[in-house]
Formats: C-alpha cells, structure tokens, sequence
C-alpha cells in the first residue's frame, strides 16, 4: 500500500474550521456551524463538494506549506515557471470590545514574490452538502451567491470576471479575498484585511505566550494545543471530536463517521490536556456547556452531544463519492443513541478542578454540586448495567472494564469534591462506590495470563487498559502492572511501536489501522514506568506519523504508515500532550542550560 498523507493545514477561529490543501484549495468548511453542511466539500465529493481554489495558471509548479510560527495562519507557497506567489490563508479572530471577535470570515491574501506569476481563482460555494448550487450575482466589487441558506458574498480587488469565468490573469501586486456568511464586508477591503492579519497573528502569539509547556518536544506540543483550541465552539463552549465525517478508517473498511460532535470522553481527555497548559478558560465556557445539556437531558447523558441544539440529526447517508471513492458518507451519529457508562465519571473528573484549582476559586455553585451529586447517582445506578462501551460496538453490550475506570474515576473525584465543600454525605456516597467500582475493575482480571480483560467474562484485549496505568489505579511500579502491561504489548502492539485498538472481529469485521492515541496511551505508561528511553524512541517515532504541518489524524496503518480515519483528530493530538508531559516530568533537564 502506498503511503498516505493528508495533505491539508486547518484553519479557524473557534467559531469554524476549514482545511486548506498545499494546492490553496478549502477542500472542507462547513459554515455557519461545525456542524453545518459544507459549503467547501471538494474533500468527500470533487464535483458536489464545490470549489475555492487560488492555483497557477500553468500545470507545471511545485508548492509547499507552512503556518506562521505560532499561529494558525498559514501560508502555501508556488514555485511556477513563470514566477513565485504565496497564500496567505487565515479566520480573523482576536479581541474587540472586550470579546473575542471571531466572524464567520474567511481571509486569503495573494502575494508575489519573484517575476509575474499567472494564476486561477475559482469560488463555487455549495449548500446542503452540494445539492444546492448557488446563483452567483456580479456587485460592484463583490460576488453575491444567492440561494444558500445566508448571504454569502466575496469582496476582493480582482477582476470579478476572472473569478466567474476562472480564467487567468497576471499576479502583479498583493491581492486580496474576504469571503463572508451573512453579514457582509462593509469596510476597505485592502485595510480591513491587513489590520485582521495583524491582529490575528498577534493574538494567536500571546495564546501561546501563555501555554505553559516542559521542554520536551516544544514544538510538537504547540502545534497539538493551537489546534486542539480550533476545535472548541466558543458560542456554546462545546468541543468537536474532529473536524471532518467520514474519512475511512482504512480502505474499504465503510468505518466513516461524523466526529463534529461533542463527545464527553474527548472532551475530558482534551480538557484536561488544555488545563494541563494553563487554558483553564476553556474549561470555563465546557462547564458552562455541561450545565446546560444536563439541565436538558433527562437521567441519562447521552455519549455524544450536538454543538448547540437539543437535538443530534438522525445518522443517514449522502448521496456523495466519498473521500478517494470510499463510501458512505454519513452525516449525524447513531452512537449518540448508544449507552456508554463511563460519560458520568468523564462529567465528575472535569468538574473536579472548578472545586480544587485556586485559578478557578469562587466559580463553583449549587447547579455544579447537583450534578456532582447526579453524576455520583448514575454511577451506582448504572454499576452492573452493560454498555457498548468506549470503541461504540453497535452490537455488543458488555460489561467493560474501561467504565469501571471512570466510575473509579469520577467516585475519588466525588470523594475530592465533598471534602472540598464539605459535604459528608456526598463523601460517604463516594467513597462508597470508590470500592464497588474497584470489586468491578477486579472481576475483569485475567489471573492466569496476569492481565485484566476488556469485559468482564470476555478474553478480549484492547488498548484503553493502558489506561489502568495512566490513571493511577495500577501502581505504576508494580509487578501486577509490569505483568499487565507485557501482555498488552505482546498482544497489541506493531514492531514499529503503534498500537491496536483491540484485534477481534467487531460489527464491521477485524480492524486493519492502528489507532493513534492508543499509540500515545503506551507512550505515557512507558514514561510512568521508568522505561523513558523506550517511551522517548516511540514519542518520536509517532510523531513522523503527522503530515507536513504537524497534524494529526485517528488511524495509521500499520505496513505503510498512512494517516486515515477524520483529520485533524483531537484525540490524538491530546495524546501526543500527555504523552509528552509524562516524558517531560520524568527527564531531569538541567535548569539553567
């Protein structure tokens, strides 16, 4: 098999995500939600999907791709045989007002560099994930697109009949695109767009001027948590799995699936790496999010939940190619249905630190106790109750050993939490199923082989028990967990260091890629174990996994080493966080060299 890579940088500003391919083309933007339908899909679909490309006119050119340091800005780069050009592609966001001004605009700047350059623009939104073609209407200076379900309208100092008829023309100074969705530019095109460039870049440096990172691998773990903060959908504070749906898990596989919802599981995981680098705000506007799905939702929270409504879509499938031809294309999520018992100690873990961390002192209140107390409540009642568990086996329910963890989890939280606000009820009840979640853990113990099981009753194995260790309820230390840990490697882990999710046959056959954070789960067990030469050799092994800007996607396949599954995936990249945070706490740097 031939190796893959996602060839596209992410932009966005917290209010939407595009993906821009090293030929300047949005493959994917979903406006005017993560969640909307594309109106840039040429990634799924390259007839349907629409187009907005800044290309050179000749065929022959090379092109590469680059954010500005510490940014989400980025730039692609030609080298044409008639001269050289960049794009300069970015979502204005920074601080106006005292607010975060993050419009639902999209920003392309065309600059020259050497000799006169001949170039393409082609702009065809699309609606209803490309079954509605907009009429493109000719303004003064603008393209309005009518039809969709808001104005969308591109101002720009280039010839409007170059863009609709897309033909080419010269490159003799700095042009400039502003792409808007409802609200239309109206201000100097030339000055607004410089001023936002400006303004943008120095916000996203102060960001991480203010990301407290170790050592080890600075770079890396920039580039993870700039990304990481595209996913957040600031309006509701709700965080995305990933940008995309339906990118194949492996080829063939039909394992596409829409990730641009909020699960609590990566949202846990993505918090926590987020806090871990001092954006506690973040954890601020979920918490806020928190209160309002559990305020709506009856006993139960749901294992997913949509960004901003009450309601998720039904799962179906769009009448569209497929990312390479891989179908279906599915929109909505039939997990969202499922029963995943581990969201109630994701729920009490991350509203832990409102209760402990000095940084966030005084922002607890009754409605955070209740659900503290209701999350607690779900966990007793759900403590014997099957469930389809993290990997979301459609057809399957078992008793997984992984949401014996969270209730494990979110009971010492519990236990945290009253001692705090001094409720001894509530530590009592706590502490109470602290040990009954713990009897739940030891009856997936596997004594012959030494090594604790998926489920109970079930032999299977699967890479979410490294979490036994990463979590503190192994002694990292230990023979049981040196033991433990031997039999996952010899069972799940590449020669080169990746790791399967689990090997056995699920509803969809036996998986062929390998799964990235599981990768990075093994990396931060090595480093709890002492074994930090081993964890560092395979911490930069995975790290090749990226595509040429650092991103990251869900899968790698094992012989080739293709990136697939949706792109950019959060959980990897929060893998990749604490796994280098785990190696960081461990390595002695000297202090002052």
């Amino acid at each position: 098999m031939q190796k893959h890579k996602y060839n596209y940088g992410i932009i966005g500003n917290c209010a939407y995500i595009a993906l821009v391919d090293t030929n300047a083309n949005i493959g994917f933007m979903c406006w005017p939600r993560f969640d909307s339908s594309f109106i840039f899909g040429g990634l799924l679909d390259e007839e349907k999907g629409g187009r907005f490309s800044i290309s050179p006119a000749t065929a022959n050119y090379s092109s590469t791709q680059q954010y500005l340091p510490n940014t989400n800005i980025l730039e692609t780069t030609f080298h044409c045989e008639d001269g050289t050009f960049k794009v300069v592609d970015f979502a204005p966001r920074f601080f106006q007002y005292e607010r975060a001004y993050k419009p639902l605009m999209l920003l392309r700047k065309v600059v020259p560099i050497e000799g006169r350059p001949r170039i393409r623009v082609c702009c065809r939104p699309v609606g209803a994930y490309g079954s509605r073609q907009p009429n493109p209407v000719m303004g003064s200076s603008h393209i309005r697109y009518e039809g969709l379900d808001a104005q969308v309208r591109l101002t720009t100092n280039v010839s409007l009949n170059h863009i609709l008829e897309e033909e080419p023309f010269a490159l003799s100074q700095t042009q400039h695109f502003i792409l808007t969705w409802g609200v239309p530019l109206e201000a100097a095109l030339e000055t607004t767009a410089e001023s936002f460039l400006v303004k943008t870049r120095k916000y996203w440096h102060l960001w991480v001027q203010n990301t407290s990172t170790e050592r080890f691998r600075q770079e890396s773990v920039i580039r993870s948590a700039l990304t990481l903060k595209l996913h957040q959908y600031q309006d509701t504070g709700a965080i995305i799995a990933a940008t995309t749906t339906s990118l194949p898990e492996s080829p063939g596989s039909t394992r596409n699936w829409d990730y641009r919802f909020c699960w609590f599981r990566d949202a846990h995981y993505t918090l926590k790496a987020l806090n871990d680098l001092s954006h506690f705000n973040i954890l601020k506007d979920y918490a806020r999010f928190i209160e309002n799905v559990v305020l709506s939702e009856d006993r139960r929270y749901h294992p997913l939940v949509p960004i901003a409504s009450h309601t998720i879509p039904e799962e179906q499938i769009l009448d569209l190619d497929g990312y390479l031809g891989e179908k279906p294309v599915r929109i909505g999520n039939q997990a969202h249905e499922h029963i995943q018992n581990d969201v109630y100690g994701q729920v009490m873990v991350t509203l832990l630190p409102f209760f402990t961390d000095q940084r966030l002192l005084g922002k607890t209140g009754k409605d955070l106790e209740e659900i503290a107390w209701h999350s607690l409540e779900m966990i007793e009642n759900t403590m014997e109750e099957p469930d389809n568990g993290l990997w979301e086996f459609r057809g399957t329910s078992q008793l997984h050993s992984y949401t014996f963890l969270f209730h494990w989890a979110g009971s010492l939280a519990g236990k945290k939490i009253a001692s705090v606000i001094g409720d001894k009820k509530m530590g009592r009840y706590a502490s109470k199923l602290v040990k009954e979640s713990a009897a739940m853990i030891e009856r997936c113990y596997d004594a012959e082989r030494g090594v604790y099981t998926q489920a109970v009753g079930n032999p299977n194995l699967d890479a979410s028990l490294l979490q036994l260790i990463n979590m503190g309820y192994l002694n990292p230390r230990s023979a049981k967990a040196k033991r433990h840990m031997k039999v996952l490697e010899d069972e799940l882990k590449t020669p080169s260091g990746l790791f399967y999710r689990y090997k056995h046959a699920d509803d969809f056959g036996v998986p062929e890629s390998t799964f990235l954070i599981c990768a990075f789960w093994y990396v931060e067990a090595l480093a709890r174990m002492n074994r930090l030469d081993e964890a560092v050799k395979t911490f930069d092994m995975l790290v090749t996994h990226g595509n040429h800007l650092g991103l990251f996607s869900e899968d790698v396949h094992e012989e080739s080493g293709s990136q697939w599954g949706n792109f950019p995936q959060t959980y990897s990249h929060v893998g990749l966080i604490n796994a280098a945070f785990a190696i960081s706490r461990k390595q002695d740097y000297p202090i002052y060299f």
